[in-house]
């Protein structure tokens, strides 16, 4: 006998909703990535066609000249390098300071541990200021230096907080095994919270190494040696120096290989290419480390 499934009928209204909403995603999904893929295209298309408006959704003219003309621009590399500075050590710093201060804050017996969290909320809604930072920073001489880039903004509420719940939601049981076998804190933040976290760490991490990625006003700010300024910066630079010379700029002809435009839409997507490429591994961790950590508050 064959055994009929239980299939419940959907209404016009809930089908309407489905097709809304697919639609609406398809949609947003592509205003979102239109941007990348214009860039991309145009990086790739013969510049007079890329002046001239011809490049819209394919690419005019294929050619890697842009592209070649973008890795010989003066201090590219040293930039790219820096950035992969900021960053790395970045999120060391980053994952160091929240981790050990979420660990903490989750911990019931830690003295004062409302007033605590209390102030690390409380900057989620009220700041100083970029002025008062800013004189901060320089009243301590800290202008101009790469420490100052990586410890200035270790730790960022939102992720702390995502952490320190995270942790709470571990069974106390754990810790007191540990603390009966003469573990100390430290021990038992290492070696059993780190591990059974690996989700919301990663998911922090994440968080942390686009932010330190994508920086450039702070730094703008912070950094006046070209030597120590990330890529993101220098994009900046070429922009700027980009519209400053638009009038020479905009002279592009047939026959020119390469233009202003096309090298900075070169320079953008090698900018790019090291966070495609690494968020979709990360993205699994996601889902379970950011709703793990954000049940409790």
């Amino acid at each position: 006998m064959k055994h009929k499934k239980n299939h419940i009928a959907r209404t016009k209204g809930e089908l309407s909703y489905e097709i809304f909403s697919t639609i609406l995603c398809v949609l947003i999904i592509v205003l979102s990535l239109y941007p990348i893929y214009y860039i991309l295209i145009c990086s790739l298309s013969n510049p007079f066609a890329v002046q001239s408006g011809e490049v819209m959704f394919t690419i005019k003219g294929f050619t890697l000249e842009s592209f070649k003309a973008a890795c010989k621009t003066p201090g590219l590399w040293r930039a790219y390098g820096n950035t992969i500075f900021y960053t790395v050590f970045g999120v060391v710093f980053n994952m160091f300071f929240t981790a050990t201060m979420a660990y903490a804050l989750s911990k019931k017996r830690l003295i004062a541990r409302k007033f605590f969290t209390l102030l690390v909320a409380f900057t989620l809604w009220f700041q100083a200021g970029m002025i008062p930072l800013y004189l901060t920073l320089r009243n301590y001489n800290m202008l101009d230096k790469r420490i100052t880039i990586l410890l200035a903004f270790a730790i960022n509420a939102y992720n702390l907080i995502i952490l320190r719940s995270f942790f709470e939601q571990l069974p106390d049981s754990l810790e007191e095994a540990a603390f009966i076998d003469g573990a100390s804190n430290i021990r038992i933040f290492w070696s059993i919270y780190l591990p059974l976290s690996k989700p919301a760490l990663v998911t922090v991490g994440t968080f942390y190494a686009v932010s330190r990625w994508n920086n450039y006003f702070w730094a703008m700010n912070i950094l006046t040696d070209d030597k120590k300024l990330p890529l993101q910066v220098m994009l900046k630079k070429l922009l700027v120096d980009r519209v400053a010379g638009a009038e020479e700029a905009a002279i592009v002809t047939a026959s020119s290989a390469t233009s202003p435009d096309t090298i900075i839409y070169a320079i953008i997507i090698l900018a790019v290419i090291p966070m495609l490429v690494a968020y979709p591994y990360l993205q699994r961790y996601f889902k379970s480390g950011a709703t793990l950590g954000a049940v409790k508050g």
